[in-house]
């Protein structure tokens, strides 16, 4: 593409191999046990262990209703990112300008820019899409708070109605975990406007600090702490 070096076309290549590597690394592994992650998904099994087996169900409600809300969240800044990265895309001419009179920064041609500017568009559409389809799945964990057995003995019935749905906000959190590190990434890909090589190190910046927090986190120590 015109306006495109060869550091362009590698900082790119190096851009999608961090956030594959990093996926793959911390949701499909073996180490992914290790990982904040494994841990609050055990937690959500006790939670709905313990919710089967209260009477009062209040509180699973009203933890419900604050996780949809920070989703939703998500969900709607991202189509709010999108429209202003499209509205960006029809005042390239201008932008390009201010760009080019920084510095620190590569001559970008209009081309390159809109390349740049779509790629952001693309990570947020991809964000969206995972903010909402957890969004939805966390109604229908909803929909099985509400329906969960009214005996609170927890018998073999109960239990196996808890794990389905810890199951499915487990599904959940996972997607809201891959909008997130979307989001990530994104900050990653504004990196590129100023040169690749600041794109290519800011990237591997946010994958180590991606790292730190899901395996080497205080939060993770915390919580893998076995309960009493």
């Amino acid at each position: 593409m015109e306006g495109l070096t060869l550091l362009d076309y590698g900082a790119l290549a190096w851009f999608a191999a961090c956030w594959v590597g990093f996926t793959l690394y911390a949701d499909y592994s073996r180490w992914r046990e290790k990982s904040v992650t494994a841990v609050v998904e055990s937690h959500r099994i006790q939670w709905m262990r313990n919710m089967v087996g209260r009477e009062m169900r209040m509180i699973d409600a009203i933890i419900q209703a604050n996780l949809l809300s920070g989703v939703g969240f998500f969900a709607s800044t991202s189509l709010l990112l999108v429209g202003g990265l499209l509205t960006i895309l029809g005042a390239t001419d201008r932008a390009v300008a201010i760009l080019g009179d920084l510095p620190f920064t590569v001559d970008v041609s209009r081309s390159a820019w809109e390349l740049k500017v779509l790629l952001l568009v693309v990570i947020f559409i991809y964000a969206f899409f995972k903010f909402a389809w957890a969004h939805r799945l966390i109604i229908y964990c909803s929909i099985l708070v509400g329906a969960a057995p009214l005996d609170t003995n927890v018998d073999d019935a109960a239990e196996q109605f808890a794990r389905k749905a810890a199951g499915l906000h487990t599904l959940a959190g996972r997607h809201f975990n891959t909008g997130v590190r979307s989001y990530f990434f994104a900050l990653a890909g504004l990196a590129w406007f100023l040169h690749p090589l600041v794109f290519m190190t800011v990237t591997a910046w946010v994958t180590y600090v991606l790292y730190r927090r899901e395996f080497r986190s205080k939060s993770y120590q915390i919580l893998a702490q076995p309960s009493p």
